[in-house]
């Protein structure tokens, strides 16, 4: 008989999780996304108006984003070996108040990378926790329209976030967006708080005879699996052709509209937040209806229009309106990578370590995106560097179309 895998609801309280439960998720989404805004290119601003040298800044935002990619793969192996998801997301959510708090009372250069590095390694644990408590809440059948629900939430928190952040950064000072951030935590850790651990089930999957209990061989096992790693290059495609896209649009257009480039890039940043929190749950709802492929071909060829349509652009308030299609593709993206996912590792205990590998290939695409499309916009032209985004969006869509097999159970999972 296989030994349960911990990290599958199949079992089921009658009615399903409780409303309290299904609140606290809903409101932990929401105050998380709060939290993690104030790192976001606010930090950019205080530690500049704290003289910081820009070569300062580029270090720690590298180090961040180094460790953000290693760390991956180990954090998802830590969620896949304990059931006590819930409190690993407790003490993530307060390291990442406390590096936040850290950040406003001293901002002197090895004390902030500390905590940047507290940050990041509690940012990476958050992630793929959040997502088996969502699954150990709701069942495998019903963690598309769960996730939907999340991104809704979350996305409605940026907006937010982004508001209060701003008005208190402008009337008050730019260390006031971190003391907002660590505020913020008090709310998520209260909205956790109301997911009970009786509606999470995290006992029924079931290990196979001969899967791999060392990390390392369930890693090898995984690289060698068709399925995964064709979803692995689909979703490094979509990175590498959609991350280089805002920086170099921002950049157009502050060229092109300076006195307006604050409003505009801005709207560019708000606008998808928008459309995400408007669709998400649709789209999390069609895809357990649906299925997974024909939403991952929608997103690609939603992200090669807006390229192309970014190529041909003069007017700045044009890039405004062609980020609608930017929010389409992210509130398909969002939700749709994990629940494959969860569908392809759906009879192991390695749901999170596979998380974990796909997302180093976020990473990893989005690195190569920025480095690209700066080489191409320099050497031949803006137009040459969004043209070239879509081509691999293309490659993204055909890899999909010709490679990607329905991950969607024909049976439902419980």
């Amino acid at each position: 008989m296989p030994a349960p895998d911990p990290t599958r609801a199949s079992t089921r309280v009658p009615g399903g999780p409780s409303k309290s439960s299904r609140r606290g998720l809903d409101w932990f989404s929401f105050f998380l996304a709060d939290v993690q805004t104030g790192f976001g290119p606010f930090m950019v601003v205080y530690l500049t108006s704290e003289k910081w040298a820009n070569a300062d800044i580029g270090l720690l935002l590298t180090v961040g984003s180094l460790l953000g990619l290693a760390g991956q793969i180990p954090a998802g192996a830590v969620i896949d070996a304990t059931p006590q998801k819930k409190q690993i997301v407790a003490f993530a959510v307060a390291g990442i108040g406390l590096s936040a708090l850290a950040i406003a009372i001293s901002p002197r250069f090895l004390f902030t990378l500390l905590a940047q590095i507290v940050h990041i390694g509690a940012s990476v644990l958050v992630g793929p926790a959040l997502i088996a408590i969502s699954l150990g809440l709701v069942g495998h059948a019903h963690l598309g329209a769960r996730l939907g629900r999340n991104a809704q939430f979350a996305s409605a928190g940026s907006i937010f976030a982004v508001f209060v952040m701003g008005v208190g950064g402008y009337y008050l000072s730019s260390r006031a967006v971190f003391l907002i951030a660590a505020v913020m935590t008090i709310p998520g850790l209260l909205a956790l708080a109301l997911i009970s651990s009786r509606d999470l089930h995290h006992e029924p999957r079931l290990r196979r005879r001969n899967e791999p209990d060392s990390v390392v061989l369930a890693l090898r096992e995984l690289l060698g699996r068709r399925d995964i790693i064709v979803l692995v290059v689909s979703v490094f495609l979509f990175h590498c052709a959609n991350a280089g896209l805002m920086p170099l649009a921002a950049n157009i257009i502050t060229m092109r509209s300076e006195q307006s480039a604050t409003l505009l890039v801005a709207l560019c940043m708000i606008i998808p937040q928008l459309i995400v929190t408007a669709g998400s749950a649709w789209v999390g709802l069609q895809a357990d209806i649906h299925g997974r492929k024909p939403l991952l071909l929608a997103a690609f060829a939603v992200l090669a229009a807006r390229s192309f349509a970014f190529g041909f652009c003069r007017d700045p308030y044009a890039f405004v309106m062609i980020q609608i299609l930017d929010g389409v593709a992210a509130a398909i993206i969002g939700i749709l990578v994990a629940v494959c996912v969860a569908d392809l590792t759906s009879q192991t205990a390695h749901f999170n370590l596979a998380l974990g590998v796909v997302g180093v290939a976020m990473g990893l695409g989005a690195a190569a995106s920025t480095t690209l499309t700066g080489d191409i916009a320099d050497g031949a032209g803006a137009p040459a560097a969004f043209f070239t985004m879509s081509a691999i969006a293309l490659a993204g869509l055909a890899t999909v179309w010709r490679f990607f097999l329905e991950t969607k159970p024909s049976t439902p999972l419980e």
